[in-house]
């Protein structure tokens, strides 16, 4: 199913929470909602199922009107499921009557057959007899998803679907649920507010912050290529350093003159640098040293963040085995592969960026 969202406004009454939203999620593809609390990605959701109405604009599935030019399709002809934050499995049902559940218009052989395809797939055969109480939260999540798949849906909404649970089984049920949907050929359309789920799961992330949809576009464009400093700031880790671009592929920061791969900006323009901790890189040859401040270890890598002599922050990635302590100096210097500026003058949010 190919979702197309165009110009859209969402929110409560007359109050606009999201507005001029315009996205495509191609079919089979896996979306996401990406932004902070009450940033209106659940009231989007919810008016794609149709739960909510659109205060402008449209939603289509494969051309066709769901919401828009007087149309509203009801939600449960819609052919859409939806996951929710807390499951809501029917605790007197064993799991395989919660899965079975939307099929009740199904002959019950057939029924059974289909809830019982689908606890394969989630890799949950073996707990068709139990009941949700007697599994744990990364299961019934998955029972959830199943019951979802069941009726064949041409898309599959998911609500905050880990956020109930730890922080180290988010990414691996995240990874399995993409798994899952890839192998049902379902697209899918997650809301979050965790990078790391978001990153896991999908194709294409849209981040959602300040009322409106800022960028949609693949993880790898939104850290490299972010299109405005909400999504700089929002995604990933990294500083803002002042520069001034000298031209040709050369610009003057507190690291002194650097080299600036797909630099392209006018001779004397005074912006700041997005640094993420991967441009910044420790060499104890290097002119430049800056003081550890903070450390954080994360197995293979340090993230240290510096400070510079001119008391600018930046953030280095460093090999674990180089083991610094707070207060050290060290040697850094920048490589720079895509270069992300921003003006400075009036706080101006716009981005500039090379390609």
């Amino acid at each position: 199913m190919r979702l197309e969202v165009d110009n859209a406004a969402v929110g409560y009454g007359p109050r606009t929470v999201l507005e001029g939203v315009s996205f495509t999620l191609e079919g089979g593809d896996i979306g996401c909602l990406l932004g902070p609390s009450a940033a209106g990605k659940t009231t989007l959701l919810r008016a794609i199922a149709g739960f909510e109405p659109l205060q402008r604009g449209s939603i289509r599935a494969d051309g066709q009107v769901l919401t828009g030019d007087g149309v509203q399709v009801s939600p449960e002809r819609r052919q859409i499921g939806m996951v929710f934050q807390d499951h809501a499995l029917l605790p007197h049902l064993s799991v395989l009557d919660n899965v079975r559940f939307g099929l009740f218009r199904q002959p019950r052989r057939q029924a059974d057959a289909r809830a019982r395809e689908m606890l394969e797939l989630v890799g949950l055969a073996d707990t068709a007899q139990r009941h949700p109480h007697e599994l744990s939260g990364g299961q019934q999540q998955r029972v959830a998803l199943a019951r979802a798949l069941a009726p064949q849906p041409r898309l599959v909404l998911l609500d905050e679907p880990f956020s109930s649970l730890d922080p180290d089984l988010r990414e691996r049920l995240a990874l399995d649920v993409r798994a899952a949907l890839k192998h049902a050929g379902v697209g899918a359309l997650l809301v979050t507010h965790s990078q790391i789920e978001a990153f896991a799961m999908a194709d294409r992330i849209g981040v959602i912050g300040d009322g409106r949809l800022q960028q949609w576009a693949r993880a790898y464009d939104l850290y490299h290529r972010p299109a405005s400093r909400f999504v700089a700031d929002f995604v990933g880790e990294g500083a803002f350093l002042p520069a001034n671009i000298l031209g040709e592929g050369r610009i003057a920061t507190a690291f002194g003159e650097a080299t600036a791969r797909n630099l392209a900006e006018a001779l004397g323009s005074q912006v700041e640098v997005l640094l993420r901790p991967d441009d910044v890189i420790h060499d104890d040859d290097a002119p430049v040293q800056a003081q550890i401040v903070h450390r954080h270890f994360r197995g293979a890598q340090f993230l240290y963040t510096l400070r510079l002599d001119s008391g600018h922050l930046v953030q280095s990635l460093v090999p674990s085995h180089h083991d610094h302590a707070i207060g050290q100096r060290i040697g850094i210097r920048l490589d720079l592969e895509h270069v992300i500026v921003f003006a400075r003058a009036d706080g101006d949010a716009g981005a500039t960026r090379g390609s």
